[in-house]
């Protein structure tokens, strides 16, 4: 199993046409993820390089494919209306990559979704992932080269976004025979949290890019949650850093609820403060939000804390008593 999306996942790309759109929609159905169509307004009928269908709009594209998940490459002032575009045709699980979506977008749209998911259980919420994000991945068991749609990576995974599906490890595959959960901030810390965690013998069951906008979908608890539900992920590791207090209120969280081993890693700890580094959501004001804080509230929650980015596979390890 896995959190989220499995390989029975069935994906459109939103914004099919345009440059990124098309590159990673290759790279997604390279992966063997199943890719059903795409929507470009306008180019309904039409198809793409890689011989997927494409609509005038989600609601078409849904109805026509089954999909159940979208990932949406359109341009920033848009990004907030695909998103509710594909609320709107039920779309389960929405995963948006595009940065630089306007804040008041994104408390609307944010605002829309939580008013949809009230009363519905875990696995009836809608999913948005994003915006400002690398997506989400549930590796499989390798069976091709990646090198072409004929000869996908791996048939039985699904990857949605940018992540680069190549150093994903399945259980099947894992020394340990345990797989971890990962959810992170950081695009590229993520990559190097799944890299660490390979070598160090564990698998992967999902990992989560939930990006660093400071109003986004999906945050680390409701990630840990499905993580804790998860009976094939074997332990997590959360990757935060400076800004807000998501983390301390995860660590809250999982001290009352999880009973899964768990590691942490917080960048950002030589930022000064009062100046944003990099993600939108990345900066410390009154006094809350310095990495020392979120350092202090994990440790005291339970978090086997990684004291450097490369030591994020090896806190996993020491997690999960394998080191």
């Amino acid at each position: 199993m896995a959190i989220i999306i499995n390989a029975d996942t069935k994906v459109i790309c939103q914004g099919i046409t345009g440059s990124f759109g098309a590159l990673h929609t290759q790279g997604c159905l390279y992966y063997g993820s199943k890719i059903v169509g795409g929507v470009t307004p306008g180019k309904g009928g039409l198809s793409d390089e890689n011989d997927l269908p494409i609509f005038n709009t989600v609601e078409d594209a849904a109805q026509a494919t089954g999909a159940d998940a979208t990932m949406i490459f359109v341009p920033p002032p848009f990004a907030a209306d695909a998103v509710l575009e594909a609320l709107d045709a039920e779309v389960r699980v929405i995963c948006c990559i595009t940065e630089g979506v306007p804040v008041a977008d994104m408390v609307r749209t944010r605002a829309v979704i939580d008013e949809r998911n009230h009363g519905r259980s875990l696995d009836e919420q809608f999913v948005l992932i994003g915006p400002n994000c690398p997506g989400v991945i549930t590796p499989g068991p390798k069976t091709g080269s990646g090198e072409s749609r004929r000869d996908p990576y791996t048939n039985k995974g699904c990857k949605i976004g940018i992540m680069p599906g190549y150093i994903n490890k399945h259980v099947s595959e894992a020394k340990t025979g345990k797989a971890v959960g990962i959810v992170s901030r950081s695009g590229t810390l993520t990559y190097e949290a799944v890299w660490q965690t390979s070598n160090v013998g564990f698998g992967q069951s999902t990992c989560v890019g939930i990006g660093g906008d400071p109003v986004r979908g999906v945050g680390f608890i409701e990630c840990l949650e499905r993580f804790q539900a998860d009976p094939d992920t074997h332990g997590v590791m959360m990757i935060g850093e400076i800004g807000g207090t998501d983390e301390e209120a995860a660590a809250e969280w999982a001290k009352s609820n999880m009973t899964k081993p768990v590691a942490a890693f917080i960048a950002g700890r030589t930022a000064p403060p009062g100046r944003r580094m990099g993600h939108a959501g990345a900066i410390i004001s009154g006094g809350q939000g310095d990495a020392a804080s979120k350092i202090a509230a994990l440790k005291k929650c339970g978090f086997e804390i990684a004291e450097t980015p490369a030591d994020m596979g090896a806190a996993m390890g020491r997690a999960m008593g394998v080191l």
